[in-house]
């Protein structure tokens, strides 16, 4: 009998299919994956996922393994490194964006939070649990992420517009857009 995914999980891309059925929709709250799942779907915008995915390794490489306060104090030799590793994506709006992001991942530390209980906040904790049918198209954003976004947005933070947001809510757990066919979905 084969698995029955989400229909945007059938790949032959192993690494596609992990994602899935290990890292998709699945509530997390460790610090450095979600600044790392931050800074990778800004990376992705006008790109796949897939793309981004099979970079994964390069770019924990790439970013000192997503240490905020490292990226924070990159200077412009390490910028000019990493503009020039094809093992990420190599676009100078996107590579600022990450040592933005460190910083304003910092401000939000020193101003006694972390990224999980900001983030997690937005949702009371919980995830949400949408129950889309077979056919049935999901949003590329929600109020919620609209939200999300502004809020992102004002604390200083680049590459997290509303559908960059809902991508990253769905890839964090703070929703579970799993289809109804799917063997990962929570039964709510």
């Amino acid at each position: 009998m084969t698995t029955q995914r989400c229909s945007w999980a059938r790949s032959a891309n192993q690494r596609y299919l992990d994602y899935h059925d290990h890292e998709w929709g699945v509530p997390c709250h460790d610090e450095n994956t979600l600044f790392e799942m931050l800074n990778l779907e800004g990376a992705q915008a006008g790109l796949s996922w897939e793309t981004i995915l099979n970079k994964r390794d390069t770019y924990r490489l790439a970013f000192d393994n997503w240490d905020a306060e490292k990226i924070a104090r990159y200077d412009t030799a390490k910028v000019a490194a990493l503009l020039a590793d094809p093992g990420i994506v190599r676009n100078k709006l996107k590579v600022a964006a990450a040592i933005t992001n460190a910083q304003a991942y910092l401000r939000l530390r020193a101003e006694g939070s972390s990224l999980d209980a900001y983030l997690w906040a937005f949702v009371d904790g919980k995830p949400i649990v949408n129950h889309y049918q077979v056919g049935e198209s999901l949003p590329a954003k929600t109020e919620l992420s609209d939200r999300v976004s502004k809020d992102l947005l004002k604390r200083g933070f680049k590459f997290v517009g509303s559908t960059i947001v809902y991508a990253y809510m769905q890839g964090i757990g703070m929703i579970d857009d799993h289809g109804a066919q799917c063997f990962r979905k929570e039964r709510r």
